[in-house]
């Protein structure tokens, strides 16, 4: 990937020269949501949707449900692009270091139950109402993200 030079304060610093585009497979069971614990940057040791890099001649679905498999070992059918969030990678000195879009895929479970692989330390099924009350270290806009999926899940039953 090409990058482009950025003066910091700190001197010059290496910054991404455009957004990388990702998915995140947004996948309910009952009243709770599959997520993963994030072994690598952005978002260390948090938790958030399964997901990464979509790769050159790979459809948004079919990245979503490679990357659910990969790091869950959970099959799932996309069903429909749900939003699309910002996800940004800064260095200790607050540079940042990537910029991805992440565009969030509603799936519907079909097989599996969640283990962790890939670049996951963990993958379990939390409950809603978890998300809520929990102390869990959660990405950025998870149970935004999460509700919208019950949400639109209630809407089209």
């Amino acid at each position: 990937m090409s990058e482009i030079a950025v003066t910091t304060s700190q001197g010059p610093a290496q910054g991404p020269a455009r957004p990388i585009a990702a998915t995140i497979a947004v996948v309910l069971r009952d009243d709770a949501v599959l997520l993963v614990r994030r072994a690598n940057p952005p978002d260390a040791g948090r938790w958030g949707f399964p997901g990464g890099k979509i790769e050159a001649g790979e459809t948004i679905a079919q990245a979503a449900t490679r990357e659910l498999l990969e790091e869950t070992a959970v099959q799932a059918e996309a069903e429909d692009v749900l939003t699309a969030v910002d996800a940004f990678d800064h260095d200790a000195a607050g540079a940042l270091r990537q910029h991805f879009i992440l565009v969030a895929v509603l799936c519907r479970w079909t097989a599996g139950e969640p283990v962790a692989g890939d670049d996951a330390l963990e993958a379990r099924w939390i409950a809603m109402t978890e998300l809520e009350t929990a102390d869990l270290a959660l990405s950025f806009g998870v149970a935004d993200v999460a509700r919208q999926a019950v949400a639109r899940r209630a809407a089209s039953v």
